[in-house]
Formats: structure tokens, sequence, C-alpha cells
């Protein structure tokens, strides 16, 4: 019977999970393999249906075992804030927390970040790992990150996110910019409709859809025969003539821009949402709100976000 449902068995389906099998599960837990595989079957008995499928060495979730290691996830984040929220009398002088962000995040607020929770609770132990949004998002629901830096363009909803069962708010706005070569005629409030017939550089998926939105809004379909993550690749790239492109503001803060290069302010509306994003009672996590806070205090003067518009 479902009501029969208990921590351990979270845990054991949500190390399967992790793992992929009853052995590794062990190791993880610190259990035995027969004391791993008695609680599974427990587990399989009490639920009226199997949890894992087995093959050779290895086992797979089935649906149900799948619903139940999601469910964990949730269910240990309600533990850890119960726990913090105790650890919250003494002052938090220990815990860890394990954040994620986008490249152009790494090297510019995430140090500030990370150097003001140092100096604010240096007892706290802060993880961190660069992705793009998806797979930000993505770690938050296995469990894997405890918050995310993402972002978002107008146009993007919460949905297009995916942040459904999530919490998140908006830190700061974070231009877009037009790369041009140095001797290029396009200026600041010409029509992007007039570079239709450029060669365009693309990003990662995410940014080449910005892209391809806003050529489209001008009238017509940008002609992409470049592709690189690299903000300095694109600039060297733009240096050498081989093409245009869009950057954020904040991937030419720490980035030297080449004398061959030229960098163009664009409308606001084309900016991107920079989204500091946890579970939805992440808040409750005296760490979480610790990077909260240590990111609200960031400022995006500081990092030169709105100089970025008019070199």
């Amino acid at each position: 019977m479902t009501d029969d449902l208990d921590l351990q068995t979270l845990r054991v389906v949500r190390a399967l999970a992790d793992t992929g099998t009853i052995t590794a599960a062990a190791d993880l837990l610190g259990y035995s393999q027969p004391a791993v595989s008695g609680q599974l079957h427990r587990a399989e008995a009490r639920v009226g249906q199997p949890l894992v499928l087995r093959s050779g060495r290895g086992v797979t979730l089935t649906e149900a075992g799948r619903r139940l290691a999601e469910h964990a996830v949730h269910v240990q984040a309600a533990l850890d804030a119960a726990r913090e929220d105790l650890a919250r009398l003494g002052g938090l002088t220990s815990g860890r927390v394990r954040l994620a962000g986008f490249p152009s995040a790494s090297s510019t607020i995430v140090p500030d970040i990370l150097s003001r929770l140092r100096r604010s609770h240096p007892g706290l132990t802060v993880g961190y790992v660069e992705v793009e949004p998806p797979e930000a998002l993505a770690l938050l629901r296995d469990g894997a990150a405890d918050v995310a830096l993402t972002f978002t363009h107008d146009g993007q909803s919460a949905a297009a996110h995916d942040l459904q069962g999530l919490a998140h708010h908006t830190v700061f706005t974070d231009p877009t910019v037009l790369v041009v070569p140095r001797d290029h005629p396009f200026d600041e409030g010409d029509d992007l409709g007039t570079l239709a017939r450029e060669r365009w550089i693309g990003g990662c998926p995410q940014c080449r859809g910005h892209l391809l939105t806003t050529c489209a809004s001008s009238g017509f379909a940008p002609d992409i025969v470049l592709e690189t993550d690299n903000a300095l690749a694109v600039l060297g790239l733009v240096a050498a003539g081989l093409g245009v492109a869009l950057l954020p503001g904040l991937s030419l803060v720490s980035a030297a821009v080449p004398e061959g290069v030229r960098v163009i302010a664009l409308p606001d509306r084309l900016s991107r949402r920079v989204h500091l994003v946890h579970g939805r009672d992440g808040r409750r996590v005296p760490s979480v709100q610790a990077v909260a806070d240590a990111t609200a205090a960031v400022s995006p003067g500081a990092h030169g976000l709105h100089a970025a518009r008019r070199r």
C-alpha cells in the first residue's frame, strides 16, 4: 500500500536512479548489497508494483520507480530545509550549497557572488558548475544543484523556460549588443533589416533562438555560417571580417574587444533577463537564502554592463 512509503524507500530508489546498480546504490548509501535488495523487495511488496527492471548486473527504473525518485528529491530538500532552519538558530556556520550558472556569468558575477558568500558565511561550502540554462534547470530538478543562474529573452515565457514547480526572480537585465567589423557602415539606431545579406555567427541554442527571433522581427532569416559559444572566438571572427553577431553585454565584460571590432547598442527590448532560480520552498533553506542575498547585492554597473553598450 502506498501509505506505507517511508523515507528509506525513497532514498533507496533515488540511489538506484543515480547509480544504475544495486551494488553501487549500496555503496552510495553505506549499506550492504543484501540490505538494499531487501529494502527494494519490501518496498515493491508495499506499493504493489515493480519499481525496477533487472537487466544483467544493472537495473532500470519503472515508471513507478521514476516517480518515486522524483519525489525523493523534494522530500530530501524539505528535510534539508528543516535541518538548516534549526541550524539558523546558531547562525549559518556550516553547510553546503551548489550553484549552477551560464558561461558569461562564470567570469563576471559568479566570482563576486562567491566572494560575498565567503566573507559573510566562511563556514559555508559552495560548489559551482557552469552549464547552459536548460541543463541548470535539469540539475535543480534532479537535486544536483540548489540554486541556478539562468536567463530568458523578451517573448520567451516562463513555460518555455521550463520553470514549472520552481521559484525564480529577475536579478538584472543584460543588454544585447551587435558586434560588427570596425569599418562596417551599420550604426546605432539603424534598422537590423539592413543586415539581411550579412553572414552571421551563431551561439548557444538559446542565444541562436534569440538571434532567429530578432532577425525574423526585422523581416529576414539570418545566414548563420559560423557557430561558437565562445565570446572571444566570436570577437576574433568578427575582427577578421567573417561575420556579424549578437552578444550579451555580460560576455564583453571580461573580454578585450579587438581594435577591428565595433560594439553597437541595441534597443532595450532585445535585452535578456538574468534570473535566480531554486526550488519552490528554497528560500526556507538558509544556504539558498544566503546565495540569493549575495546575488541581490551584485551591482550590474560594477561589472560594466552599461558601459559594454557604448564601446
